[in-house]
């Protein structure tokens, strides 16, 4: 199950610090459906370093962007159909 998280309206450094904060209480696994009015570029970097991978769709002033662990991509992609 995803949980989703607009950000949109918030002034910096609290969509960062949101965004992680949710991250921590997410169950093992689950993803993340993000709401930002801009590209995080900060929070690229982090997520990386933290074992996410992230998808970004969208245009200028509403990005979506899917945040998932790592492995929970690659175990998606390996299950049987």
């Amino acid at each position: 199950m995803d949980r989703r998280l607009d950000v949109s309206d918030l002034p910096p450094p609290e969509p960062l610090e949101r965004t992680l904060d949710a991250l921590a209480l997410l169950p093992a696994g689950d993803p993340l459906v993000l709401r930002h009015r801009r590209q995080p570029y900060p929070l690229y970097d982090l997520l990386g370093r933290m074992g996410y991978r992230w998808e970004v769709t969208g245009a200028e002033g509403d990005w979506h962007i899917l945040i998932e662990p790592v492995d929970a991509a690659r175990a998606v992609r390996a299950a049987p159909s």
